[in-house]
């Protein structure tokens, strides 16, 4: 019996060994952080991770299915996009030097509301409140955000929610207010969504062509400058004009061609 040769590592995932990961750790990554994805999703995260200087395995962002439309097409494809963690701005707002802790978080009255049929209980709101070092100051950040504004449903058309804000109403809505009062407090932070706040959402993001288009140009109608020429070259020859003021008068209204410039520069010719 012939035993086949092992493929090393490095030959079998190239763009992997690159990046500087071994086979231990991408194995932990495909099996236990980012559970069925993609390897190239993966190394989607991985990318991010590595240009912020941030430790992979601690999962401080995650690969959240997005239907995106293509502008041209018109066809939506989901494909998997990298999203920040609410465990990423901790990281950030530590990294800053500045943090100075956060209370716990306050909940408004309890709601009960019928949605689809059946009844469902939740805080109103959530009030998080970071603390900021600012020079020798201690400057307290909140952040106010209602359960009904950030809830995610149980599908397109349903009102009821969808099985984590429904086993978790207020763990949910802190992570949500918390993020807000981090990215309050240190807008550098982003301003994208965490995964946390889009758990359970649909996303669709359009994808738009932004590269800057240039103008049509508009011409001046040939048949208004056949009309007005007789009264220009009248205009350039009394001297109340010249041909160059002229032009640029008319082309404010419409772009001339080379021959039309040249007809009316020939009427100060004529006149010399």
């Amino acid at each position: 019996m012939t035993t086949q040769p092992t493929v090393p590592f490095e030959q079998q995932y190239p763009a992997v060994a690159q990046r500087g990961i071994d086979q231990s750790t991408w194995g932990a990554l495909q099996n236990s952080v980012f559970p069925g994805a993609r390897d190239e999703s993966i190394l989607m995260a991985v990318d991010y991770c590595l240009s912020r200087h941030l430790d992979i395995l601690l999962k401080p962002v995650h690969l959240v299915p997005m239907s995106v439309k293509d502008a041209t097409s018109g066809n939506s494809t989901w494909r998997d996009v990298v999203m920040p963690g609410i465990g990423l701005y901790r990281i950030q707002a530590d990294r800053s030097g500045t943090y100075a802790g956060a209370d716990e978080p306050e909940f408004g009255p309890v709601l009960t509301v019928d949605l689809d049929g059946n009844q469902y209980t939740f805080p109103e709101w959530c009030k998080y409140t970071v603390h900021k070092l600012i020079g020798d100051r201690i400057v307290a950040f909140s952040a106010k955000e209602y359960w009904l504004e950030n809830y995610a449903t149980a599908g397109r058309n349903a009102q009821a929610p969808n099985a984590m804000w429904k086993k978790r109403p207020y763990a949910q809505l802190a992570k949500c207010a918390e993020a807000q009062a981090l990215r309050k407090a240190w807008p550098d932070i982003g301003q994208a969504p965490t995964a946390e706040e889009m758990e359970g959402k649909e996303f669709v993001s359009s994808e738009k062509d932004v590269t800057p288009q240039q103008p049509a140009i508009k011409h001046y109608p040939v048949d208004q400058f056949e009309i007005n020429y007789t009264k220009w070259s009248s205009v350039i020859q009394s001297g109340k004009k010249t041909a160059e003021q002229l032009i640029a008068m008319i082309e404010s209204k419409g772009v001339l061609t080379e021959p039309q410039k040249q007809a009316l520069i020939n009427c100060e010719v004529e006149e010399i």
